[in-house]
């Protein structure tokens, strides 16, 4: 049996694989850049070897530093994660002659599935569906749009080797088809290497839908189910589940059928996904075969009970299945919600900084609950801005799928973090739309219902006073412990009023709080809110009953406001007796600078290009820069018609955010 793995990579992967070995009694062997000395993964392992500076092709893609790490420490065998390494056919044939296992496929699959022109002829093959589309890779703008127009349009133009979204682009005419070709071309070279892009035709109302694959070295193909991953953001996913609300036994059957189909004919060992897009009639078209273990994985252990890492290091210990097709059962339903260091009310741009304050949600493992959290950090650690700003997957399943949602929102109410933007927000937001709950979800969900972009408004609670109630209970808490201070004189002391208003979003609420039976009995207009919680002012949840119903809160007092955080609202509520009430709606409004005439860094990243100079007349949607953050190139384009004033930065300048790029006129 293997006896020692190095796990090629960092974070929450590096620690979930981690995990696993060491319940099966393998040591780890822990490899970290200058950036990540005091990662967790680091931490988690018996051994860890520095194999570089920060930046990942200084370190996590140098292959002779990481083969000199196996060498150092005598692992037997490594794994790659997802990213960085993991499907690189090179690295894995650099194991085989070194003699160390390579717990992902064979260097023969990795290349048949990582090239996407050369995946496609083989599925066309093997007797796969595949998209329509232009077999070979697009040698310039011109040619693509020839190409786009006789496919038809819309098209999408995709890098070759690409993944994550990098160096794909939607064009719906020919100018969309030449600039997205230039971008997807740019994407591709910075991010794989490799330039190659093809186009095909784009399938509207479209689903993504992947079949779980598992092979061993014996011939043995197995599929492990699917899993909806149609709610993405930029071809980024953003949310997960299976098995699919979409899909029935038959189309099920015969995608997992074609995905072994496919498998087998590259002889495929290990943990493998098979992407397929999927139209409103349920016709399913071959996209990719990702050669790796996938980041959302774990909502297709939740279902099946298998641990794929486990099976994975089984397979590259040279071991056969010991589970078969007939053997598979879908059990329940997993939900997975990718938590990441960005900002949803400023286009998700990323949140770089330390982590104040951590805490995720309570691992639960209740015959009828679980949630789980996969991460890499730790309070007090760093999101940096060298690698994926991912700070934990979220996982949680339920019997059904309406108790999976239900499992994620407690879930998510209870993951407290600060120090950095992150997008549980929207997360959250999501979890309640109605689309959502009701399963009418494409890929096209959140450019159809947040086009543009989402907003503190687009997060509506279900019951609003259920915040007010709890937010004149923390006034009333804050109150008692004012009157509670000594040296008061005899017969001055204190106290405590049972009548406020609580000021949110410009409307006034007059509340009573009157405690009772050990809770509080909260006053709201003509109704009435029970609640009861043992909070106490130092805890940031909010823990308790609201009529009876759990409920879990962020708070925070900030100067004389309280901020509530729940269901992917924040309210910010002033609380005050009726007098200052009136008096406040007097108070002048103080308006946010104009900043209509400047250009302003959105994102923390790399100026790249500058297309405009100083004196410069430009008109309305003309290119004028362009900021590369986390390998993604992001153009920013003019407004209006106007004149540049000044250029106050040059290509190669790391920009902050909010930092001024240029002036109009």
């Amino acid at each position: 049996m293997i006896k020692k793995i190095l796990v090629a990579n960092r974070g929450e992967i590096a620690c979930r694989v981690m995990k696993t070995a060491k319940r099966m009694g393998i040591k780890t062997v822990a490899v970290y850049s200058e950036a990540d000395r005091l990662a967790l993964h680091v931490a988690m392992a018996d051994e860890a070897v520095w194999i570089g500076p920060a930046p990942s092709a200084e370190s996590y893609l140098v292959q002779k530093n990481i083969l000199r790490a196996i060498r150092d420490t005598g692992a037997d065998a490594v794994h790659p994660g997802y990213g960085f390494l993991s499907e690189n056919a090179s690295f894995a044939r650099a194991l085989a002659r070194e003699k160390i296992a390579f717990i992902g496929p064979k260097p023969r699959a990795i290349t048949a599935m990582g090239d996407k022109i050369e995946s496609k002829k083989l599925a066309n093959k093997a007797g796969v569906s595949t998209v329509p589309g232009h077999p070979d890779a697009i040698k310039d703008s011109k040619e693509a749009v020839k190409v786009a127009a006789k496919i038809g349009y819309p098209v999408m133009l995709k890098a070759s080797a690409g993944g994550g979204g990098k160096g794909m682009r939607v064009a719906y005419n020919d100018e969309e088809c030449s600039d997205g070709f230039e971008r997807a071309t740019s994407e591709a070279r910075t991010s794989f290497g490799d330039d190659r892009v093809f186009v095909e035709k784009f399938i509207e109302e479209p689903r993504h839908i992947e079949i779980q694959v598992l092979g061993d070295s014996h011939g043995n193909v197995i599929y492990l189910g699917e899993r909806e991953c149609s709610i993405q953001r930029r071809h980024q996913k953003v949310i997960e589940e299976a098995p699919s609300p979409f899909l029935d036994e038959e189309t099920r059957r015969a995608m997992g059928e074609q995905a072994v189909l496919l498998s087998k004919a590259v002889k495929y060992q290990s943990a493998g996904t098979v992407e397929f897009i999927v139209d409103k009639d349920r016709n399913f078209y071959f996209l990719e075969m990702n050669t790796r273990l996938q980041v959302e994985h774990p909502v297709t252990e939740l279902i099946t009970g298998l641990d794929l890492v486990e099976q994975m290091i089984r397979v590259a210990d040279g071991q056969k299945l010991t589970i078969k097709q007939d053997d598979i059962t879908l059990n329940g339903w997993a939900m997975e919600a990718r938590v990441y260091a960005e900002d949803p009310f400023r286009n998700f741009l990323p949140s770089i900084g330390r982590l104040s304050r951590y805490q995720a949600p309570e691992t639960v493992t209740d015959p009828d609950c679980i949630v789980r959290v996969d991460t890499g950090v730790y309070e007090g650690g760093e999101i940096s801005m060298y690698y994926d700003p991912m700070i934990a997957k979220l996982v949680t399943w339920g019997p059904d799928r309406n108790a999976a949602i239900h499992a994620m929102r407690e879930a998510l109410d209870a993951y407290y973090i600060r120090g950095v933007s992150h997008n549980i927000p929207f997360l959250a937001a999501l979890m309640a739309h109605a689309r959502f709950i009701e399963g009418r979800i494409t890929t096209n969900f959140i450019a159809e219902e947040y086009p543009d972009g989402f907003h503190p408004a687009d997060a509506v609670h279900d019951e609003p006073n259920t915040i007010i109630a709890v937010g004149a209970v923390m006034h009333y808490a804050y109150q008692r412990r004012a009157a509670m201070i000594s040296g008061q004189l005899a017969g001055h002391g204190r106290q405590i009023a049972t009548d406020w208003v609580v000021i949110s979003g410009g409307e006034h609420h007059p509340v009573s709080v009157k405690p009772v039976d050990g809770g509080y009995a909260v006053g709201i207009g003509d109704s009435s809110v029970s609640v009861q919680t043992e909070w106490n002012l130092a805890d940031p949840l909010f823990t308790g009953q609201v009529n009876s119903k759990s409920v879990c809160m962020q708070v925070a007092r900030i100067d004389v406001t309280y901020r509530i955080i729940h269901a992917g609202v924040q309210a910010d509520l002033l609380v005050v007796n009726p007098t200052t009430a009136a008096l406040n709606q007097h108070m002048p409004f103080k308006a946010p600078p104009d900043t209509s005439k400047l250009l302003l860094s959105p994102m923390p990243g790399l100026l790249v290009s500058v297309a405009v100079v100083e004196g410069q007349e430009i008109k309305a949607g003309e290119e004028l820069a362009v900021i590369e953050a986390m390998k993604m190139e992001n153009v920013m384009r003019a407004e209006k018609d106007c004149v540049v004033a000044v250029v106050n930065a040059e290509p190669g300048d790391s920009l902050a955010v909010d930092q001024v790029i240029m002036a109009f006129d």
